[in-house]
């Protein structure tokens, strides 16, 4: 089975009590579990990573690129502004896909921008907790036409 490395940014911790209204009522270790099923219906096993701390997640990207993993990245805050995680980004080996719970660009202006979209194979948002299956499956289809 092919490993998928999933990556979760800060406050991403928090889902389940965090602006339900905004981000669902799942929590992420829920999330996790609707990912692992969705993976092994795809013959994919899924590594599941949050940190609130952007070394953590360069180092990850960093790790997956030498492994030559396929990542699904919520970069949730740094998706803004974190340049060493873009940097870390556009190295990548695999397939790359983007995800969002939100839809950006129906939020506040400064959400609207991200520095890894450009970087990576393409971005899922606005889904809720779908929005990781919808990338799963993204990542099953680039696996089977490489």
């Amino acid at each position: 089975m092919q490993k998928v490395l999933i990556l979760n940014g800060p406050n991403l911790n928090m889902l389940g009590t965090r602006e339900p209204e905004v981000y669902g009522s799942l929590n992420l270790a829920e999330i996790q579990a609707i990912c692992e099923t969705k993976a092994g219906a795809l013959n994919l096993v899924c590594e599941f990573v949050q940190s609130n701390d952007e070394a953590v997640l360069v180092a990850a990207v960093q790790q997956a690129v030498i492994e030559n993993l396929p990542v699904i990245i919520n970069p949730a805050a740094f998706t803004h502004y974190s340049y060493g995680l873009r940097d870390a980004c556009a190295q990548h080996t695999a397939p790359m896909i983007e995800i969002h719970l939100s839809n950006p660009h129906k939020r506040e202006s400064f959400r609207r921008n991200s520095v890894v979209s450009d970087v990576v194979d393409g971005t899922i948002a606005g889904f809720g907790a779908n929005s990781y299956v919808l990338a799963l499956e993204a990542i099953a289809e680039m696996i089977k036409t490489q």
